[in-house]
């Protein structure tokens, strides 16, 4: 029996509560904390540079440029420490999920903050290098943001409840099938299907994986010869077991393209973060050196 102190006033039990957060998107987090914070900081970094009595209007070298950079510093350094921060398993305020949140919307903000910092005052120098960086990262992380919204459920679709094994499995049982069907055929046709079998599935290329566009698919090749030709019942085994075999790399290579499209970001957007950091320290110390 639930007593009355673990049922909120909607009436609903902590363990509802707690299965309903599990299921909230890090992006609509506690009703989207994160990005009311980060509009509220951007909102106040945009009215400073509007009424700060400065002259000239404020950049990277006056005070309120000082106190923006800190922050946008401060920030980066933060929001690289996300890695680090999913090593750690907790809940509450600071859970990944808050995390995540959070490192979303404050690395949105900020885009607002740094180009107040810099005053709209670029050049051919590393503070400028500095910033285009950050804004790789960002637009980087967008990416990942969208594919990680849009991808999972594309790739459970085209799964049909199958692991990648299965897949495979299933590959390689009409491969069996289409070997022995293959023995009655003239060698000449026969060669197409051992050529067919031969390709080597995953041997494609990152391009070629990403765009899923193989141009020399010797499956293709052999079921095209094939399917003219296909005037007895052997020749006929082989086009549908050939069609079959199509339709089965089709699945397989769309699996593996949409969790290229899935991982390909992190190889841009990790080393693009180091190399921020790396722009942000020389920024921070020339600006110092020179001060």
């Amino acid at each position: 029996m639930v007593a009355m102190s673990d049922i909120d006033v909607a009436g609903q039990s902590e363990s509802d509560i707690r299965r309903a957060s599990d299921h909230e998107s890090f992006l609509a987090h506690k009703s989207m904390r994160w990005l009311k914070i980060s509009f509220g900081l951007s909102l106040v970094a945009i009215l400073g540079y509007a009424f700060a009595d400065v002259t000239p209007r404020p950049n990277g070298g006056t005070w309120y440029g000082y106190i923006l950079g800190t922050i946008g510093a401060l920030l980066i350094v933060w929001l690289s420490l996300l890695g680090v921060r999913k090593r750690a398993i907790t809940a509450g305020r600071w859970s990944l999920k808050a995390w995540t949140s959070a490192h979303v919307y404050l690395g949105l903000s900020l885009i607002v903050i740094a180009t107040l910092h810099t005053g709209f005052q670029f050049g051919w120098n590393v503070h400028t290098l500095a910033y285009a960086l950050m804004i790789l990262v960002i637009l980087s992380g967008v990416y990942g943001i969208i594919v990680y919204a849009i991808l999972p459920q594309e790739l459970s679709n085209n799964r049909r409840e199958m692991t990648q094994g299965q897949m495979i499995e299933s590959l390689a049982a009409i491969d069996r099938q289409l070997e022995q069907a293959a023995q009655p055929l003239a060698r000449e046709e026969a060669d197409l299907i051992i050529a067919a079998l031969g390709q080597d599935t995953f041997a494609a290329g990152a391009i070629t994986r990403l765009t899923g566009n193989y141009r020399n698919c010797l499956t293709e090749r052999a079921l095209a010869e094939l399917a003219g030709a296909a005037n007895d019942d052997a020749h006929e085994r082989v086009v549908v077991l050939l069609r079959k075999r199509d339709g089965q790399l089709e699945q397989i290579r769309r699996h593996l393209r949409l969790k290229a499209l899935l991982e390909v970001w992190l190889y841009v957007h990790v080393p693009l973060t180091v190399a921020l950091l790396a722009a942000l320290t020389a920024h921070i110390v020339s600006v110092f050196y020179y001060w």
